[in-house]
């Protein structure tokens, strides 16, 4: 019999999931290009989303983005789901592998991550909230994934997510210049970035 009302994506593999107390439930799905590039695209869109270098694509042009990016080893994106809502864009890297490494000296154990959140719903900003997401996600890419080390380059304009940063244990560390890139594949203008570090015996001390 057809569950009448079934969980969205209730039928996806979450390669994590995490119960928060008082919180939710998060899952970290492997994003799927044609499922998810609808959705991603509205959010990309936006102003807010400018440093994430998608502005001005279309959804068809979001999808070949991701179905490229699925065939890599070296980068990784998901779809976050909170008690069956969509609510981030989640992606992580080998800095090695990346135009970061061209900015610092990474390191064996080095986890690039980006975070895009879905726009604020009608009820708006909820302290904590943020926080409590990031959490699960921290857990799932130093433990999940047994690395030592994140990497972050949020834009060095966006003071609210470096202050973020910060509060959950990052440390600063340069302001750099990411360099453009310009392949077939994809294209990523040059933008400003703050890179910030949190090392696994910070984020879980002993």
């Amino acid at each position: 019999m057809t569950d009448p009302h079934p969980i969205p994506y209730g039928d996806r593999a979450a390669v994590h999931e995490q119960r928060l107390d008082g919180f939710g439930t998060v899952r970290v799905l492997p994003l799927d290009p044609a499922a998810d590039a609808p959705l991603v695209h509205g959010w990309v869109s936006e102003e807010r989303a400018a440093f994430w270098g998608m502005n001005g694509l279309t959804v068809d042009q979001v999808t070949a983005t991701y179905a490229h990016m699925a065939t890599l080893d070296t980068h990784h994106a998901f779809l976050v789901v909170k008690d069956g809502e969509a609510v981030a864009l989640f992606q992580t890297y080998d800095p090695a592998a990346d135009r970061v490494s061209e900015c610092y000296d990474a390191e064996p154990g080095d986890i690039g991550v980006h975070l895009l959140l879905a726009p604020a719903g009608a009820e708006g900003a909820r302290p904590g909230w943020t926080a409590a997401l990031s959490g699960a996600l921290v857990t799932y890419a130093l433990l999940g994934l047994d690395r030592t080390r994140i990497v972050v380059d949020p834009d060095v304009a966006n003071a609210k997510a470096i202050a973020r940063f910060l509060k959950q244990g990052f440390t600063a560390g340069p302001a750099v210049v990411l360099p453009e890139v310009d392949l077939p594949d994809v294209y990523l203008p040059e933008k400003k970035a703050q890179l910030a570090f949190l090392p696994r015996e910070v984020a879980f001390p002993g």
